[in-house]
């Protein structure tokens, strides 16, 4: 298990106890947290699960794919540079510790 903070747009923080493997919309999506969508199950299709990830995860995290890009030029709410699909991010002891945020808006 890997802990990770979710910070919703309300600034709503809340603690989750990924598996590893699991990507960080699948924990969303499980525990509750509000301004997740994934409303194509985690294919990258959609961009419904927008995240901006912090520092640690930046440097965490390989970089993103094309496909992941692409998805990324339709997010609803501001692209910055630290902007991320929760479907394509996989949790693993790397990651323990840092946070993401979400977006005030998925659509």
């Amino acid at each position: 298990m890997t802990t990770l903070t979710y910070i919703e747009a309300s600034g709503q923080r809340t603690d989750v106890d990924v598996p590893d493997g699991w990507s960080l919309m699948q924990a969303a999506i499980a525990n509750g947290i509000d301004g997740i969508l994934g409303e194509c199950g985690g294919s990258c299709a959609c961009a419904t699960c927008h995240c901006y990830v912090d520092d640690l995860l930046m440097g965490a995290l390989p970089a993103p794919s094309a496909s992941e890009l692409d998805m990324l030029d339709n997010v609803s709410a501001e692209r910055r540079p630290n902007s991320r699909l929760a479907c394509q991010i996989k949790a693993s002891p790397a990651l323990a510790g840092g946070s993401l945020t979400l977006p005030e808006t998925q659509e």
